[in-house]
This record gives structure tokens, C-alpha cells and sequence, in this order.
């Protein structure tokens, strides 16, 4: 089995010093709540950069909510696997999860960010973070949702993914960069000694403190 992370924190410093280079110049990083909020803080600290969030959630398989079939942006745009086209008889099930999560991420923006609009993208590097790529469905929606929006340039910044996933992502972005693209992938999970929840006010406490540094 490939190494594993100590934590979040470990996790995020060293996607810090693999993306090194964009120390100083600016980036936005954007984390995909909850669990990379944390670790979105620790980047945009060390390339001195800004922090905000980009708001997406899973659509989960019937009966295994864990596994993504698909996700959908706060906006309503979805990006679905390929698994849904072999279950035509749950298209019921997938448009209702998707205004069922649709609602969730608009919740979270009046939660997360109620006195100011999300950072603009435009014309900016921008990081989107995440804990882990699985089936890559929530960061390929992450990243469609910023790139409608003109980065400048576009890079997904995870610790560790499955290597299909991978490279589907990298149809997406500019750049993946990945610590750990292990042969035994089975879940995020497995690759840290501690993978303790995040919760909502964490999520909100850590906003707090970055925006009163901009």
C-alpha cells in the first residue's frame, strides 16, 4: 500500500511545496467543503494567496450515498459518470438528488460567505483543492463551474486519486497536481491516519480568519 498522510494539515503541506511556484503570485484557492476547507486555508497561506470556496456536491448511487455518479454546481449545472447511462430507470432519482443537492450548495453560499460575494475568478490563477479524487465526479463539476467564469489558468490540486480519474480530470484543468497516484486506490479515506470529519463551523471560522487578511 502507498504512504499515507498524517492529516489534513500534512496533506496540504505538501501539495504547498508541490505547487511551490505559484508562491507570490497571487492564486486563488478555491477548496471544496468540507473537507478541504482546512487544507485550503494551509495552501493559501503558504503561496500567499486567497481563500474562498467553490460550492459543488456529490450525487450519490442509489443505496451507496458515498459513491458519486455524478455532481452539481450551486448554479444547477451537472456532470454525470457514465454509470447513470446503464440505469435509465433511476432518472427520477437523479433529478431529484440534483435539486435536493443544488439546494444544499445554495445553502451553504448564504452560510459560508453571507457579507460578501465569492471572489472572482477572472483572469486569476486558481487552485481548486480537495481532500481526494475518487471518482473525479465533484472536481470535474468544480471545475467547470470556475472555468465559465475565464481563469486565467485552472489547476486541480488533490493529495492522492485514483489514476483513471486522473486523467479524466486533466481534460478539465490546465494542470492536475497529485502527490499520490497509488495502484491500491480503493477510497480517500484509506490514504490518511486521520480523517477526522469537518464540520460547518469550522468551514465558517476558517473564512472568517481569511478575509480578514484581504
Amino acid at each position: 500500500m502507498a504512504k499515507k498522510f498524517a492529516n489534513r494539515h500534512d496533506a496540504a503541506l505538501q501539495m504547498a511545496e508541490k505547487l511551490s511556484s505559484y508562491r507570490g503570485k497571487n492564486p486563488l484557492v478555491l477548496a471544496i467543503p468540507r473537507g478541504a476547507v482546512p487544507m485550503g486555508e494551509i495552501l493559501a497561506e503558504k503561496l500567499e494567496g486567497e481563500l474562498d470556496v467553490v460550492l459543488v456536491r456529490k450525487i450519490g448511487a442509489p443505496g451507496n450515498p458515498e459513491y458519486a455518479i455524478g455532481a452539481v454546481d450551486e448554479n444547477g449545472w451537472t456532470y454525470m459518470t457514465e454509470e447513470p447511462t446503464r440505469l435509465e430507470p433511476i432518472a427520477a432519482y437523479i433529478e431529484k438528488e440534483k435539486e435536493r443537492q443544488q439546494a444544499i450548495c445554495q445553502e451553504r453560499r448564504r452560510q459560508y460567505t453571507p457579507i460578501r460575494p465569492p471572489a472572482n475568478p477572472a483572469g486569476r490563477t486558481v487552485i481548486i483543492i480537495d481532500d481526494g479524487l475518487a471518482t473525479g465526479a465533484t472536481m470535474i463539476a468544480a471545475l467547470r463551474s470556475i472555468r465559465a467564469q475565464q481563469p486565467a489558468e485552472l489547476i486541480c490540486a488533490v493529495p492522492v486519486g485514483h489514476h483513471e480519474s486522473i486523467r479524466l480530470v486533466e481534460n478539465f484543468a490546465d494542470a492536475v497536481s497529485c502527490v499520490l497516484i497509488p495502484p491500491d486506490f480503493r477510497a480517500v479515506g484509506q490514504f490518511y491516519h486521520d480523517f477526522s470529519q469537518v464540520d460547518d463551523q469550522e468551514v465558517e471560522e476558517i473564512l472568517m480568519r481569511r478575509k480578514s487578511l484581504i
